[in-house]
C-alpha cells in the first residue's frame, strides 16, 4: 500500500508539471521540481486512508477546475472518472459530494505556500535583461471580489453598508505583490472592505516582509506614506511612487538636483495610538526622499542618484505600474475570480488561493515560452496561453516519456507565437454597445420576492 501511495504521488507530481510544460534542463525547470513538491506536500498535506480524491489529486483537479471555462464540479468528477479508468482503477461515482468533501479537507496552506513559492522562484530566476537596470521590481495594488450571499460569507466579508440586507453581496479586498518581469503573484493578503486594518495601506504594511534587498517597490500615490517608505527601506528596498495628495511639494527647499528635482527630509509623523513609545523611538526622525516632477506628475523615490535613475527613466518605470491593473483584470476576468462561487469563508479562501496558484502556473509556462523567442513574458497573451494549456492538458498528461518533449516544445512554440499587438496611445470608451435585457432590479430579498409572486398568482385564480 505504501508503494502504491508513493507511486501515485510521483505520478501526480509528474502530471502537474507536464500540464504546465515542465521539461528537462530549461531556465525555469527548477522552479517546480520533484523535491519542492514533495517538501510542500509533506509539510502541509494531510496523509490519510486511500481515497478517490487524495490531497495531490484534489489540488491538481481544483487547479484544472479554475482554469476551465465550465468550472463545474460535475465536469471535474467526469474527468476524474476518465483518469481512473485510464489507469486501470475502479470506476468512481459521478456525484460531486466526494470531490466537494475532498476540497473542504484540502489544507489552505497547501495552495497558498505552493503559489507563493512558484511566484518568488519565478521572479528570482528571470534573466537580467528582463529586470529594470538589473533590479527586481515588485508592483503592489489592491482589488475587490464578490461572492455568494451566505451568512458565513457575510460575517467574514460584510457587504457595503449602502446596500439593504438581502440585496447585496459580500465583498473581500485582496492586496498583492506582483513581479513586473514575470507577472507572477509573489504574495497576497485577503481582508474585509471595512474595519481597521483592512485598507490597502495596511495590507501593504503586512506584505513588506516579502521585499528583499535591492528590490524596487512600485505603487500608486495612496501608498506613498512615511511608514510604508520606511518599512521598505528597512528591508533594503527602494520605492518609486506618485506623490501623496496630502503632501505639499515645494521645490524651493531641500538640495537641488535639477529642474524640479530635489532631495528633502520627510519628518517622522506623530506616534500612532496603537504603537508604544519604545517602538516609536526606534524609527528615525527623518527619512531622505527625492521628489521630482516629470510630464506634469510629481514622483517620489528613495533612489537618490540622478545618474543611476534619471527622471525620464523613473517616469517610464512608473508608467509600468499599470501592468498590475491589467494583471488583476486578467485574474478576475480570464480566471473568473471577479465573482467567486464558494459559500463559506474557508472555501472562499481556498478558491482564491487555488486561482492565484493556477495563475502563477500559467505565468510559469509563459516565461518558458518567452525564453525560446527572446521576448518579454508580458508581450505574450495570458488568455491565449491558458486556452492552449487547457486544450493540451489531457494530451500532456497521457503522452509517453519518449514523446513528451516534442509535445511540450510544440505548446511552448504556440504560446510564444501568441504575442499581443502593440497599440500605443490606445483609447477606448468605457461603455457597452450591446444593450442588456430591460429587467427591473431586485428591491427585496429573493425569498420575499418569491412569496409576492405566489400571492399575485393566487389572487388571479377565479
Amino acid at each position: 500500500m505504501k508503494n502504491t501511495k508513493v507511486e501515485r504521488a510521483r505520478r501526480n507530481a509528474a502530471m502537474l508539471r507536464r500540464q504546465f510544460l515542465h521539461g528537462d534542463g530549461g531556465l525555469f525547470d527548477q522552479v517546480l521540481d520533484d523535491q519542492t513538491l514533495a517538501t510542500v506536500f509533506a509539510a502541509h498535506g494531510k496523509p490519510g486512508r486511500d481515497r478517490v480524491y487524495p490531497p495531490q489529486d484534489t489540488l491538481r483537479l481544483f487547479i484544472g477546475q479554475v482554469l476551465s471555462a465550465d468550472r463545474a464540479c460535475q465536469d471535474v468528477v467526469g474527468r476524474r472518472l476518465s483518469e481512473r479508468l485510464a489507469h486501470g482503477q475502479p470506476a468512481s461515482a459521478l456525484n460531486t459530494g466526494s470531490y466537494c468533501d475532498a476540497r473542504s479537507r484540502l489544507p489552505l496552506a497547501l495552495p497558498t505556500t505552493l503559489g507563493s513559492l512558484i511566484g518568488e522562484r519565478l521572479e528570482s530566476a528571470v534573466p537580467l535583461q528582463w529586470r529594470w537596470q538589473g533590479r527586481i521590481v515588485k508592483l503592489f495594488d489592491g482589488t475587490t471580489v464578490s461572492m455568494p450571499d451566505t451568512p458565513d460569507n457575510q460575517q467574514a466579508w460584510p457587504q457595503s453598508r449602502e446596500q439593504k440586507p438581502g440585496l447585496g453581496f459580500p465583498v473581500a479586498r485582496i492586496g498583492a505583490l506582483i513581479g513586473l518581469a514575470s507577472g507572477a503573484v509573489l504574495c497576497y493578503q485577503v481582508a474585509a472592505c471595512e474595519g481597521k486594518g483592512t485598507g490597502e495601506q495596511s495590507l501593504l504594511q503586512n506584505l513588506l516582509v516579502h521585499l528583499n534587498a535591492d528590490d524596487v517597490l512600485l505603487a500608486d500615490a495612496l501608498l506613498a506614506t512615511w511608514w510604508i517608505v520606511e518599512g521598505a527601506r528597512r528591508r533594503g528596498a527602494d520605492v518609486v511612487m506618485a506623490q501623496h495628495g496630502r503632501r505639499i511639494t515645494d521645490f524651493t527647499r531641500g538640495s537641488r538636483l535639477g529642474e524640479k528635482d530635489h532631495i528633502v527630509q520627510w519628518p517622522r509623523p506623530p506616534k500612532p495610538k496603537t504603537m508604544n513609545a519604545e517602538d516609536y523611538a526606534r524609527y528615525p526622525e527623518f527619512i531622505t526622499m527625492r521628489e521630482f516632477e516629470v510630464n506634469g506628475r510629481i514622483l517620489v523615490t528613495t533612489l537618490l542618484d540622478p545618474g543611476f535613475a534619471a527622471p525620464p527613466a523613473l517616469d517610464t518605470l512608473y508608467g509600468m505600474r499599470w501592468n498590475i491593473e491589467v494583471d488583476f483584470r486578467t485574474i478576475k476576468i480570464t480566471l473568473q475570480m471577479d465573482v467567486l462561487r464558494c459559500k463559506s469563508q474557508a472555501m472562499v479562501e481556498k478558491e482564491i488561493a487555488v486561482c492565484l496558484l493556477a495563475y502563477n502556473l500559467v505565468r510559469w509556462a509563459m516565461a518558458k515560452a518567452a525564453v525560446l523567442t527572446d521576448v518579454l513574458p508580458r508581450v505574450l497573451s495570458f488568455t491565449g496561453a491558458k486556452r492552449l494549456l487547457v486544450a493540451f492538458a489531457d494530451q500532456l498528461r497521457r503522452t509517453q516519456e519518449n514523446q513528451i518533449c516534442a509535445v511540450i516544445a510544440t505548446v511552448l512554440a504556440s504560446i510564444a507565437a501568441l504575442q499581443l499587438q502593440h497599440r500605443p496611445d490606445r483609447i477606448e470608451p468605457r461603455a457597452k454597445k450591446r444593450r442588456p435585457k430591460n429587467l427591473p432590479l431586485l428591491t427585496a430579498p429573493r425569498d420575499v420576492a418569491r412569496e409576492f409572486i405566489r400571492a399575485q398568482r393566487l389572487n388571479r385564480v377565479p
